[in-house]
């Protein structure tokens, strides 16, 4: 049993790398297609606390819980140095409007089902994070998940509906290609053959600047939590999640933005925090999962049954809604695969609509949280 918290975070740095770069040399996706690292690192991490891997004192809590509060904003930053507003809105008509179309539905489907269901405030908290993820990505179902105080069992329910339902979606669209002028002659829309040109992470380029960003970001992490230390009204952890949102977006301005390494540093924090959340996860209380699986597929139906809907108003075409919803869905892994499939030419666009998702699915997830609470309290 590891009573050290340096052998505490040591340990879950091991998780988190064993499959992170398992997943990284799987090039044919024959074993992480399924299952994604982070559900498999969270799970790992489950199991291992359940075993009495780690043994639970107040010096090990206090490395989890600092741990945990630096690295959030940290992560958040750094992920929001990678979008390039300038070039989304450039995009076009119709995949302006689908982006918007598909946001907005996924929005109205969690409400929607939230009542159908009949679920409680708890399922609020947990429904706002994978909110988060359907609007953005895992950071972001993390970062609502801090901010509506989601334990870590319930954050467990969110990544495990998150990975079926979205392996089904990605299966269903991109089974869907082959159906799209039949789709555009419906809708009565022109193919779209938009390329952005040129759309991509100016940091990729260059060389690796990990120890600055690591700098950075942890200056960021600490601002963060000591000016939401002053603030009141909506948390200390909601204010710290917008401050470090706030400045990634302000970052993404500046040259910070053209620094190499933001991506997979983020990417790697993404990692260590699954893995601590999952340190404190119990699965005693897993049998609610099929509901939860259900309650997820059915968002997803009505998220496409109005996205159609859109569709046939607006006359968009099939690769505009399809690649939409799945950049709010799937984000950067999985968005350019589906636009691969029609041309890979418009792999941008999608790359470009799934890093705005990250600025997207902490606003939206947090305003569709606080209005699930409000449902669940009436």
């Amino acid at each position: 049993m590891i009573s050290s918290p340096l052998f505490y975070l040591l340990s879950i740095a091991a998780i988190a790398a064993f499959f992170g770069i398992a997943e990284r040399y799987d090039k044919t996706g024959r074993y992480f297609t399924y299952l994604p690292a982070i559900v498999l690192i969270y799970a790992a991490a489950m199991i291992a606390a359940q075993a009495g891997v780690w043994q639970r004192s107040e010096a090990v809590d206090a490395v989890y819980k600092t741990a945990k509060n630096n690295l959030l904003p940290a992560m958040l930053f750094l992920m929001l140095l990678q979008l390039d507003l300038g070039r989304f809105m450039k995009l076009g008509r119709s995949m302006l409007v689908a982006y918007a179309a598909a946001t907005l539905s996924i929005a109205a489907a969690f409400v929607i089902v939230f009542l159908m269901f009949g679920l409680g405030e708890r399922e609020a908290s947990m429904f706002a994070a994978l909110c988060g993820s359907w609007m953005g990505g895992t950071a972001n179902m993390l970062a609502v998940g801090g901010a509506m105080g989601v334990d870590e069992t319930m954050m467990g329910y969110a990544l495990v509906v998150d990975a079926v339902c979205y392996t089904f979606w990605v299966m269903l669209l991109l089974s869907l290609v082959r159906f799209a002028p039949r789709f555009c002659s419906w809708t009565g829309a022109a193919e779209s053959r938009e390329v952005a040109g040129g759309i991509g992470c100016a940091c990729t380029i260059g060389p690796k600047r990990y120890w600055l960003l690591l700098g950075i970001s942890f200056a960021v992490a600490l601002f963060s939590q000591s000016a939401a230390g002053h603030l009141g009204g909506l948390g200390t952890t909601t204010w710290i999640v917008l401050i470090a949102t706030l400045l990634g977006i302000a970052g993404s301005f500046t040259p910070l933005s053209r620094i190499n390494g933001s991506g997979d540093l983020a990417s790697t924090m993404l990692l260590l925090l699954v893995a601590l959340i999952g340190s404190r996860a119990d699965f005693k209380d897993f049998g609610s999962v099929p509901v939860y699986i259900a309650a997820g597929f059915a968002i997803l139906a009505l998220h496409a049954l109005m996205l159609t809907a859109a569709a046939k108003i607006f006359r968009l075409d099939l690769f505009s809604v399809a690649v939409a919803s799945l950049a709010n869905i799937g984000g950067v892994a999985s968005a350019p695969v589906l636009a691969a499939a029609y041309d890979r030419a418009l792999v941008g666009v999608a790359v470009l609509m799934a890093v705005v998702g990250y600025l997207v699915g902490t606003f939206g997830g947090l305003g569709v949280g606080y209005l699930l609470k409000m449902v669940a309290a009436g």
